[in-house]
């Protein structure tokens, strides 16, 4: 068993190890507006139904748009997508339309509003489910109502945001599904 040795580190950067999942690109719409926002900080709260909370913060021009219309779709990035998703990330939707400055292409959705990015792996459209938290602490609680997944690969190349502009690219997978009892799987 690998030891290692510590020290006292900030409590302000301990995101760098707890992120929980890829990053993704949230699209929304609201009075024929569009907009893309780069996310990190978001989790998985329930399987049936689908739950995924998300924190927007309340100065991202998304924030409002989502707010208002109470839907959304979470893009699921492939790691080919990265420096578009940087970009997202650095720009604001105030000033100009990031599907066309990234040559991205939206599609209608089925069941929301909110534009799908083609080039995106995986689509999931999301409608409010709680919104008690949102004017808090910029947590919205979405319920997937739809979801779109390339057919293959099974497991996509993602990204991680590690702090300080440092990324993570997702890596192999190891198949231990016969250590887990069937309901835990």
């Amino acid at each position: 068993m690998k030891r290692f040795r510590k020290e006292d580190f900030p409590v302000s950067e301990v995101r760098r190890f707890l992120e929980p999942g890829p990053i993704v690109l949230v699209s929304s719409a609201w009075q024929g507006q569009t907009n893309i926002m780069t996310m990190g900080w978001h989790m998985v709260l329930g399987f049936t139904p689908s739950l995924v909370g998300c924190y927007i913060w309340d100065e991202n021009h998304s924030f409002e748009m989502v707010r208002r219309s109470k839907q959304c779709v979470i893009n699921i990035p492939t790691s080919d997508l990265i420096n578009e998703a940087i970009g997202i990330g650095n720009c604001s939707g105030r000033t100009l339309d990031k599907f066309q400055e990234f040559g991205l292409t939206p599609v209608l959705g089925e069941k929301v509003e909110a534009p799908l990015i083609k080039e995106c792996y995986a689509n999931f459209e999301c409608r409010l489910a709680e919104g008690s938290m949102i004017s808090k602490w910029g947590l919205f609680i979405w319920e997937v109502v739809k979801a779109h997944v390339a057919i293959s690969p099974r497991y996509p190349e993602t990204f991680h945001y590690r702090g300080d502009g440092v990324f993570m690219i997702s890596g192999r997978s190891i198949n231990l599904s016969r250590k887990f009892t069937p309901e835990m799987l």
